[in-house]
């Protein structure tokens, strides 16, 4: 299958965390990326205590359900949101048994969205000491990256940054919008995501999203974060180097 864009996180899988309710669902979400042009998805659920989907072999066992019910319309591949204060998470890593993106040694990671998280460069170091690479969801939402330059300074430490492009249109406040145009003029994110849970207006919300990144930093930036990127962080190559295609 040739290349489109590529999700590398949703909440595609059905009825295992705060994403997709149903296979109805899953199956909606799926016909709007479609329409937006979107082949190749890595869903990505919770890998924390509070959800079903902290289960990894649930997960592995509903996406390929997923795949089932999608019957080749997308390509799809393994992943999980992990969370950088689970307790689980750095055990894993140590173990060599991180839920990582496909089957390369990158790490879709939050922060929280409240508090604060001094310790951050210490993580990113323990991960890159242990050969991962963290691919930070949605900085612009995380009250961390509202201090001046630490957006910045976790990409310098070989952290990479994820925009949830739907920040951009304001769909989570005026400091996240902010925060998420500050990062997409200072080059920062290496790729765009959806951070789908439901299919309510998604085809609507997600357009805009595209067309706001596109008029922010132009079509060439665009192919980088929404394709270019994220298709060679799921082959393994990690390049750490913005949205610069």
């Amino acid at each position: 299958m040739s290349v489109g864009r590529v999700d590398l996180h949703l909440h595609l899988l059905p009825g295992i965390d705060d994403g997709s309710k149903s296979m109805v669902e899953t199956l909606a979400m799926a016909k709007a990326l479609t329409a937006l042009g979107y082949t190749h998805l890595a869903p990505s659920p919770h890998a924390r205590g509070e959800y079903a989907s902290k289960d990894a072999a649930l997960c592995a066992t509903k996406l390929e359900e997923v795949r089932t019910a999608l019957a080749g319309q997308f390509e799809l591949f393994t992943n999980a949101e992990n969370f950088f204060l689970e307790d689980s998470l750095f055990p894993s890593i140590a173990a060599g048994t991180a839920r990582t993106l496909g089957s390369g040694k990158v790490l879709l990671i939050e922060a929280p969205y409240q508090g604060p998280l001094p310790m951050l460069p210490e993580l990113i170091f323990r991960m890159k000491v242990k050969g991962y690479t963290p691919l930070i969801a949605h900085p612009e939402r995380c009250m961390e990256f509202d201090r001046k330059g630490r957006a910045a300074e976790v990409v310098r430490a070989g952290a990479l940054l994820q925009l949830d492009m739907g920040a951009l249109i304001g769909r989570y406040g005026k400091t996240a919008e902010r925060l998420g145009r500050q990062f997409l003029d200072d080059g920062l994110y290496q790729v765009a995501a959806t951070d789908l849970h439901s299919p309510v207006n998604a085809e609507a919300w997600v357009g805009d999203s595209l067309k706001a990144i596109e008029k922010a930093v132009g079509a060439k930036a665009l192919e980088a974060l929404t394709i270019t990127n994220p298709a060679a962080l799921l082959q393994g190559i990690v390049a750490n180097k913005g949205q610069t295609p």
